[in-house]
């Protein structure tokens, strides 16, 4: 297949370009390469792709209408993969309007150009932050996810509901996959493990948010990509058994599917905090803190939809995980 991959050269990105080169896949991908981290971490992860003989890199911002539509028309892509957006909770309360400008009218631009491109099957990023003030665990793609807590929620509850739009008037299928806290080799250095790692290996201390009382679904980067591919190669359909007098949040009688992606596992916080220092071999001081604005307690994924649809489930224990995260981490800081 030809597939576009918007954000290539972000964390979950350039993991998913790699999976789908090795299997033969042609692939464009796409990124505006901004500098809301570190840019070189970008290039550098761009660098793992570009001398593939079959991918392409084209430097786009997602929110360039024109510049959307002339890569559509000329490319004439099968399937997309859109992970492009801008990510973090807290820095929505900062910059909100750049959440509007990626999130909202960049997707508009990518719903555009998968209807008038004729691709069939459109697989995009969403988030556990739609779940946002739920406290019923775990979290069920047939709960409501009405009462989102921070602007990037309601964003990726947003991309949603316009692409069940698009999947209602233009047949388009589309899947969206909640992700839950992802992690890994090559991840955001604005993301707690990354930020956690390298306070303890400088000998500062460490942030720790509500006291330490958080419970993370916290979900290695291979079985999100594993997640992402399988649900690209099962096109969305309609559900034939969807009943319109009680309409499920997660089906539609458009081609429309919505799933989480998490290791169906929550952590608690400090666990996590000494797995880190397992891996690193060294202790953390830490600085307990309260609640974040925006922040929620606990997240926990049910994952029996995407077994049920795709046969697979995220199992990667996170002591293993946060070990592969380290070593990784020491290796290209090293370098």
């Amino acid at each position: 297949m030809k597939v576009l991959i918007t954000g290539a050269a972000g964390f979950i990105g350039m993991h998913t370009c790699q999976v789908l080169l090795a299997r033969g896949d042609e692939v464009v991908g796409l990124d505006n390469l901004n500098d809301y981290y570190d840019p070189r971490l970008k290039e550098d992860r761009l660098a793992r792709l570009t001398p593939h003989p079959r991918f392409r890199f084209v430097k786009l911002d997602v929110a360039d209408r024109g510049g959307m539509e002339r890569l559509f028309a000329v490319e004439g892509f099968d399937r997309v993969v859109h992970l492009a957006a801008q990510a973090g909770v807290r820095y929505s309360l900062q910059n909100p309007h750049a959440y509007v400008d990626s999130n909202l009218v960049g997707f508009m631009n990518v719903l555009e150009g998968c209807r008038r491109g004729g691709v069939r099957h459109l697989v995009y990023a969403s988030s556990s932050s739609v779940y946002g003030g739920n406290t019923k665990m775990p979290f069920s793609e047939h709960d409501s996810v009405d009462h989102p807590v921070s602007i990037y929620a309601a964003t990726k509850k947003a991309n949603e509901l316009m692409a069940h739009t698009y999947s209602h008037l233009y047949g388009l299928p589309t899947t969206g996959l909640r992700f839950f806290t992802v992690y890994g080799p090559w991840g955001r250095p604005d993301m707690a493990l990354f930020l956690f790692t390298r306070a303890i290996l400088e000998g500062r201390p460490i942030d720790v948010f509500n006291h330490g009382l958080m419970m993370r679904d916290f979900t290695y980067i291979d079985d999100i990509v594993e997640g992402v591919v399988r649900t690209l190669d099962r096109v969305a359909e309609p559900d034939p058994g969807f009943d319109a007098l009680q309409p499920d949040p997660a089906r539609s009688n458009a081609p429309y599917r919505v799933f989480n992606i998490g290791n169906h596992d929550p952590v608690e916080l400090m666990a996590f905090i000494e797995a880190i220092e397992d891996a690193i071999g060294r202790k953390a001081e830490k600085n307990f803190l309260p609640l974040q604005d925006g922040d929620v307690p606990a997240t926990y994924a049910d994952i029996a939809e995407l077994d049920a649809w795709t046969g697979f489930a995220p199992a990667t224990p996170v002591p293993e995980g946060v070990a592969r995260f380290v070593a990784w981490y020491r290796d290209y800081y090293r370098s």
